[in-house]
């Protein structure tokens, strides 16, 4: 006698679901790592541009834009970043992730920036001489 199959049997499908599962899980990590690099990319590229701005306000008004920034960068500081120096543009802009502050270091200054998602809270940091901090990045 004879059987003809015509299908897949349930162990073959499982294993087929099993795999795709394993495959999804490893894209997922990838994607989330790549998507926290363009962030930190992202929010360096902003520094610099305050950075830049800097150095136009010095030249208008002779000092620094400076915050109070006691409980760490904030969406005040981030905003009041914007309005000060780049006439209330989204330079900062919430897709970024990162929340920015400038404080007064010796004679110049240093732009913080904390991640707003990520829970071990990157930190950035870069100075007027242009030397670059990261902590639990």
């Amino acid at each position: 006698m004879t059987t003809r199959s015509s299908g897949f049997s349930l162990v073959e499908l499982l294993v087929v679901v099993a795999i795709l599962g394993i495959i999804s899980a490893i894209g997922v990590v990838s994607y989330q790592g790549y998507i926290g690099g363009s962030k930190k990319t992202s929010a360096k590229n902003v520094m610099q541009q305050i950075s830049l701005a800097q150095t136009e306000e010095y030249s208008n008004s002779g000092g620094y834009f400076t915050q109070v920034c006691t409980g760490g960068p904030t969406t005040v500081t981030s905003s009041a970043i914007e309005a000060t120096l780049f006439g209330g543009g989204d330079q900062i802009a919430d897709e970024v992730g990162y929340e920015m502050c400038i404080v007064s270091s010796g004679t110049g200054y240093t732009i913080t920036a904390l991640d707003s998602g990520d829970v071990n809270k990157c930190s950035i940091e870069l100075t007027q001489n242009g030397v670059w901090t990261e902590t639990n990045c």
